[in-house]
């Protein structure tokens, strides 16, 4: 469903190849492939890190809010790359139940809720190459 979800309302994502391989109530994984991501020097293009990493915000939304009341929209990422990208990619996060307990709360109060999000894409070794630090919102169809 995320996927296909993907595919229709982000498809550049989709066409990056990036792929929801997890998804439940606080938790997101998904990755991307090297084959076509790659840049004049032979790893993952910088752009392409910073996607994989940012959807994970909507992901987890998805996955654990109410989608016939909730969008979710990102408002800042910053990057912080910590190695070359030589091979596939996958990016993970989560939420605790707390936090996700607080969005829930303050958007349904307030029509929106902000909320800050890490993530962390690895290789194929699991070697970490790059970190997130992710400020998105929950917002309520209609506001």
């Amino acid at each position: 469903m995320i996927n296909g979800g993907m595919e229709a309302t982000i498809p550049a994502a989709h066409k990056l190849g990036i792929k929801a391989v997890e998804a439940r109530r606080g938790y997101a994984a998904a990755t991307v492939p090297l084959a076509g991501n790659g840049n004049h020097f032979g790893v993952v293009y910088a752009g392409v890190e910073f996607t994989v990493a940012e959807i994970l915000g909507g992901i987890i939304a998805i996955a654990s809010f109410d989608a016939a009341k909730y969008y979710p929209l990102v408002k800042k990422l910053d990057i912080e790359f910590t190695a070359a990208a030589r091979s596939d990619l996958r990016a993970e996060a989560s939420l605790g139940e707390d936090e996700l307990r607080r969005v829930e709360a303050e958007a349904a109060e307030n029509g929106k809720a902000d909320f800050m999000l890490d993530a962390v894409v690895r290789d194929e070794a699991g070697q970490t190459v790059a970190l997130t630090r992710g400020l998105y919102q929950l917002r309520a169809h209609g506001k």
